[in-house]
């Protein structure tokens, strides 16, 4: 009996790993995705502004990535658990 809970719960870890890293994946993706869109679309309105608009988006970009790699980190924990 106790055998068949510490392999359900074992199960239950791979799964919340593979939904961390996956929801944190798409998250970053979305993310990017519309920091882009809107730089573009910023860009367009005013190039003038170009270089302001592209440091912030790069810097926006990049915190984007850095919570997503904490998703993925969450799930490798989660997997050697």
């Amino acid at each position: 009996m106790l055998l068949q809970v510490t392999s359900g719960v074992s199960q239950m870890y791979g799964i919340g790993a593979g939904l961390a890293a996956g929801l944190a994946a798409l998250g970053a993706g979305i993310g990017i995705g519309l920091i882009g869109g809107n730089a573009a679309s910023a860009i367009a309105r005013q190039p003038e502004a170009e270089s302001k608009i592209r440091a912030t988006m790069l810097l926006t970009a990049v915190l984007v990535e850095g919570v997503a790699l904490f998703g993925e980190v969450i799930g490798f924990i989660l997997t050697n658990k």
